[in-house]
């Protein structure tokens, strides 16, 4: 089972200036974090930022707020509990048509929404063990495909964010890497795109 790059979408939870410098190898999960950003910015899969109680822990890094299409401002731990899932998952479109839905379920023609949706959701983020971990979870519950990148997630004690690995490895999450994911998201050397993204990741 490998990413693919066009049923994609990349979540960063909480890269907060205030919180970074507390983070255990915190300039490294924050360059993962802006490499993992640039990446999807050039292979087109679409970026979503949160930030917790931005009031008190201050923005994301500005190079990697620019990078997001939408930054969720949040009080819940879990950001899909204050509407992230909506913003991963679009509402369906009207059905096209005359009177389809007259015809007998199994003659209709499956609505055109599904081939829109990115189910699979790429998830990196701070601290691991709270925000990032709740908020997997929960779109684990919502029935996404979660994929968590491991060399871009932080806690401020090394423990902490290996507990969360473990809990949601167990919880039915993919553990990949920064390289992973962008290698998965390449598929070949031939993509038109892999000198660009080898440029990030060497």
């Amino acid at each position: 089972m490998l990413l693919d790059a066009t049923e994609s979408q990349l979540v960063l939870v909480d890269y907060q200036e205030r919180l970074m410098p507390a983070i255990f190898e915190g300039p490294a999960v924050l360059a993962n974090a802006r490499r993992l950003a640039e990446i999807a910015r050039i292979l087109d899969v679409p970026v979503w930022g949160t930030e917790q109680n931005p009031s008190r822990l201050g923005a994301n890094d500005p190079a990697l707020r620019a990078l997001c299409q939408k930054t969720l401002a949040k009080m819940h731990f879990s950001a899909a509990e204050e509407g992230l899932g909506e913003w991963l998952r679009p509402p369906a479109k009207p059905q096209q048509g005359g009177n389809a839905r007259s015809l007998p379920k199994h003659l209709q023609k499956p609505a055109a929404a599904q081939a829109d949706e990115r189910g699979t959701i790429v998830i990196a983020g701070c601290e691991a063990h709270v925000c990032l971990l709740q908020t997997a979870l929960d779109l684990l519950e919502d029935e996404f495909e979660v994929w968590v990148v491991t060399d871009a997630c932080g806690s401020r004690t090394e423990r902490n964010r290996d507990a969360a690995f473990d809990r949601l490895a167990g919880a039915g999450a993919e553990l990949v890497t920064t390289e992973m994911v962008a290698f998965e998201w390449l598929g070949s050397c031939e993509h038109p795109a892999f000198k660009d993204v080898l440029g990030l990741i060497k």
